[in-house]
């Protein structure tokens, strides 16, 4: 049976405008959205339709015209500027396009970098990165430098650091578009396999059919609110079903990840 504890994000009547000189531009218009721990949802929508900016809503890094952000059970819109980060530290992990890793440190000191904020003795924030490149499977190059890396295995690097803080929800904005099919396809794999063994809710915003089809909803976001119907409409040019893969299916297809 579902209940409040099972929902890790939910958005009420969320708004968003610009000012633009005299303009308002109106992104969202009243979008509601209830994902729940362990769900894997897809966000699919035109450029500029307001993708990112629902993600930057939902991990704090932006806030809302008007309506209700909450995420695992904080109403972010009660939240002082302290509170905002320690919930941005300890609730949401975010993976971006360009993975963001710090160049002049090995895989494993990127992984550990969000723990030095809280205070973390070394030897249990070696002990955890460690854990979490294994995890995604790159921890035999754990003291390699990112430029020494596959862009495959710095998405990997970038995934374990998302996931350093043990957040409820994981954000990620296009996480595959600078990887071939088949490295894009292990990634989006290991994103699903952690959110259903962790219990953990991941969004991921994507244009690529092959990623949305991974999930266990795809919603397209259009005129400012999120729905369900008209998606196959959006990918049909792209010649792909877009319809979604039962859980128990998510190992097979082209994107099933080898060893």
């Amino acid at each position: 049976m579902n209940s409040d504890d099972d929902i890790a994000v939910t958005c009420i009547d969320v708004f968003r405008e610009f000012e633009d000189g005299t303009r308002i531009i109106k992104v969202l218009r009243g979008t509601n959205l209830t994902v729940r721990k362990g769900e894997f949802i897809a966000i699919v929508g035109a450029s500029g339709s307001g993708k990112t900016t629902l993600l930057n809503l939902i991990g704090g890094l932006d806030t809302p015209t008007d309506g209700t952000i909450i995420v695992d059970g904080i109403n972010l819109s009660e939240l002082n500027d302290d509170q905002m980060s320690e919930m941005r530290r300890h609730k949401v992990g975010v993976l971006f396009q360009d993975q963001h890793l710090l160049p002049i440190f090995t895989a494993i000191e990127n992984v550990q970098v969000p723990m030095l904020l809280d205070e973390i003795r070394a030897e249990k924030r070696y002990t955890r990165s460690m854990k979490l490149l294994e995890d995604v499977g790159i921890d035999h190059r754990a003291h390699h430098m990112p430029h020494e890396l596959s862009g495959g295995m710095r998405s990997r690097v970038a995934l374990a650091r998302a996931l350093a803080n043990d957040p409820a929800v994981l954000l990620c904005d296009e996480p595959t578009g600078d990887l071939d099919h088949k490295t894009g396809g292990e990634i989006i794999q290991l994103m699903r396999d952690l959110a259903k063994k962790e219990n953990r809710a991941v969004l991921v915003v994507t244009h690529d059919p092959e990623v949305a089809r991974m999930a266990d909803k795809i919603l397209l976001l259009r005129d400012g609110i999120l729905v369900e119907e008209l998606v196959t409409a959006f990918f049909r040019r792209s010649g792909v079903d877009v319809e979604t893969r039962r859980p128990e299916d998510s190992r097979g297809g082209d994107f099933a990840a080898e060893g």
